[in-house]
Order: C-alpha cells, then structure tokens, then sequence
C-alpha cells in the first residue's frame, strides 16, 4: 500500500485546509486510514481515523470540533478537514494504514504504511 498526503500548506491563524490521503495499489475504502503529526522538536502524535468497517471516525480529543476526517471512495481519497487553526497545528502530516483490510482504527503502533507527510504551516 502506497499512500500519498497532499494539501499542506501556509495558512493564517484562524484558516482552513484540507489535507487528502490518496492511495496507488489499493483501495482505501477497505482500510482504516490514520492521520498523524510531528510538530518541529516534538513527538509524532495521532490525530484522528477512519474505520473501514463503518467509517466511524475518531478525533482527537484537543481537536475535536476543529478537525474532521472523511473519505469519498469515489476517489480513493481520505480528507483531513482542518478548521480554526491555530499556529500549534504547525507539523508534518501523515496518513497512515495497517494495511489490514477490515480493520478499525488500531493502535498507532500497528500502523505499518506511511505516506510522505504534507507541511502545515500556520502563522500567527
């Protein structure tokens, strides 16, 4: 499974972006895709998934109400949605997936595949 994270950017505090997820050599729908961060100097840290079972979908607790994620299986794609952000949301974002088809969201320790990450900037 090969995924690619797009959408990063420079963004003011208080805007919006909208990161995607694509996937070449597989069908997304059938996993559950992760989205992940590393701000500069600290650690990487989860921020939300997507089930493949039901597409439920888990947030973050700091984010919720801010972030959502989705996906459009028409496309192939997982999104990201960001809103009211906020210099602190500066990191790399990542998506990820265990690779298992069928599974719920795991824990981030069984996520197997990452894409490249996309840069969020926000400025203050």
């Amino acid at each position: 499974v090969q995924l690619q994270a797009s959408g990063g950017g420079l963004v003011q505090s208080g805007g919006s972006l909208r990161l995607s997820c694509a996937a070449s050599g597989a069908t997304l729908r059938y996993y559950a895709i992760g989205w992940f961060r590393q701000a500069p100097g600290k650690e990487r840290e989860g921020v939300s998934c997507i089930s493949s079972t039901d597409d439920s979908t888990y947030i973050v607790d700091s984010l919720k109400g801010r972030f959502t994620v989705s996906r459009d299986n028409a496309k192939n794609t997982v999104y990201l949605q960001m809103n009211s952000l906020k210099p602190e949301d500066t990191a790399v974002y990542y998506c990820a997936t265990d690779g298992v088809a069928g599974s719920t969201c795991p824990p981030a320790r069984e996520y197997y595949y990452w894409g490249q990450g996309t840069l969020v900037t926000v400025s203050s």
